[in-house]
């Protein structure tokens, strides 16, 4: 059968559930520099703001706000320290769950082309993936692959350039997802689970930025196609 939809996913929120490992490297970081907690509440009023998809970079921005003089590279190899492991494989990114179903990539694949556009580094992106869904999803393209992160639509684009087909839509969590979509003129669906922090703001954030649907879940996706 010829594929009908190119279908574009984000990674975090959307495939895999990162409360336990990058929103916790994020709080982990932070703790260590600036030595107080933070919650997944204030994180993801950053990414309901929008402009902080850069995980990275909203670690040093909460640091550097709270009047702790470190520099943007020191966060960053703690952050890695903490999410990767002294090993690379072995940190919080074992704490990641694989929120698709079994079978429903088997499924969509017999009809569309499926692929990733992520703000993770790509390699790590091909880490979790190939732990829990080996060649499902090609092109892979991660933040390192493009020359200016989301929102930027230069992933999308990227993606499209070498799968022509005339329907595209990327599915995604975040603001920056949504305006990701809105640049590169596709269709956007978006995630927001149950157990969302601030689900009704994130919700009214996405369908404010032309989300055809907003889903509970990954899972749901098959019956809005």
């Amino acid at each position: 059968m010829t594929p009908g939809i190119l279908l574009i996913f984000d990674m975090d929120g959307v495939l895999v559930d990162v409360t336990d490992s990058y929103r916790q490297a994020i709080i982990q970081t932070v703790r260590h520099f600036a030595g107080f907690p933070i919650t997944n509440s204030l994180i993801q009023d950053f990414k309901n703001q929008g402009g902080w998809n850069d995980d990275w970079a909203l670690t040093f921005h909460i640091i550097h706000e709270s009047g702790v003089d470190v520099g943007y590279d020191t966060v960053v190899r703690q952050f890695q320290k903490f999410f990767r492991g002294e090993n690379g494989y072995d940190g919080l990114i074992q704490n990641e769950r694989w929120i698709a179903k079994p079978g429903l990539f088997d499924r969509l694949s017999r009809s569309h082309r499926l692929s990733v556009f992520t703000g993770r580094l790509h390699e790590e992106a091909e880490v979790t993936l190939n732990r829990y869904a080996p060649g499902v999803f090609r092109p892979v393209i991660g933040t390192d692959d493009v020359s200016e992160p989301k929102p930027s639509p230069a992933g999308i684009n990227r993606i499209r350039a070498g799968l022509p087909l005339k329907r595209v839509i990327y599915v995604g969590d975040t603001v920056d997802d949504a305006r990701c979509a809105q640049a590169a003129k596709v269709s956007f669906i978006g995630v927001a689970g149950p157990q969302t922090p601030r689900r009704a703001e994130t919700v009214q954030a996405l369908e404010h930025l032309g989300a055809m649907a907003v889903i509970e879940s990954i899972n749901d996706i098959e019956a809005m196609l």
